[in-house]
């Protein structure tokens, strides 16, 4: 079992992805405080998989009220739980998802420590084959919010490839809104410089439907991709339902466009 001093030194060196829903803008330029700031799961990965339960519940001694799980899952469809598995082992994970528990199981822990989780990162493929399933577990969870954590590269290759992906959010994110959950999209670092004359990033603000798609806001990827996110808060109030922040003790910046996990996971602090 982890101690608490194992797990306090990996929560000093491991970037605490915080998965926060913010006010409205109104409320945010009024300085009003988060009363609910949460963990993704993605940052400790390798507690989860020593303790399940026994870091639940050092999550919620220290103070957090929410997590936010990453996938695969159980019902993550084959040819992406084949493209995980050597980004699992670059990083040295052997699980991930519910961590060889049941979706109730995984809630029962939730409750015994005070703990929610409304939302999760899963992928396309999922969502638009097997939405039945992801529905039947966020019921469970309680989960209100699902989406990706970034757009597969090979669909995002040019400007028009990001006009697709932008229907395509409508699209799953219509779907979702029949069975009771709202899909959401969170930054990497690619998207966020010109392309072809635009921006692919705002196109997707621009193209989505705000009701069937929300945005979940990275700081630390956003700022890596060399874009400001006050000026995306303030340019697009509203949109930013969710938000994760991890520690940049310096600035610092992709080599590339911040496309690929060989970009991104050397910049964890």
């Amino acid at each position: 079992m982890i101690t608490r001093r194992d797990f306090m030194k990996l929560a000093v060196a491991t970037p605490i992805g915080i998965a926060l829903r913010t006010p409205p803008m109104r409320q945010v330029r009024a300085q009003s405080q988060i009363e609910r700031v949460g963990v993704g799961l993605f940052t400790i990965p390798k507690s989860l998989e020593e303790d399940f339960s026994g870091t639940m519940a050092r999550l919620a001694t220290i103070g957090y009220k929410e997590v936010e799980l990453f996938g695969p899952y159980p019902y993550t469809v084959p040819e992406v739980v084949a493209s995980w598995e050597p980004i699992a082992q670059s990083i040295g994970l052997s699980q991930s998802g519910y961590y060889g528990h049941t979706p109730q199981q995984v809630r029962d822990i939730l409750d015994a420590n005070g703990l929610t989780s409304p939302s999760m990162h899963i992928d396309l493929g999922t969502l638009q084959t097997r939405l039945d399933e992801v529905a039947e577990a966020s019921q469970v969870l309680g989960h209100r919010y699902a989406g990706i954590a970034a757009i597969p590269p090979e669909l995002r290759t040019n400007l028009d490839d990001y006009r697709r992906i932008a229907d395509t959010f409508n699209e799953i994110g219509l779907a979702m809104k029949e069975v009771g959950l709202q899909f959401l999209y969170h930054n990497h670092g690619y998207g966020l410089v010109e392309m072809e004359g635009s921006i692919p990033f705002n196109l997707i603000l621009d193209r989505t439907d705000p009701d069937l798609v929300v945005m979940e806001m990275d700081v630390f990827w956003m700022t890596a991709g060399r874009a400001d996110p006050v000026e995306y808060l303030n340019a697009y109030p509203g949109r930013f339902k969710l938000m994760h922040v991890k520690d940049m003790t310096e600035l610092v910046r992709f080599e590339g466009d911040g496309g690929d996990p060989s970009q991104w996971i050397p910049l964890f602090p």
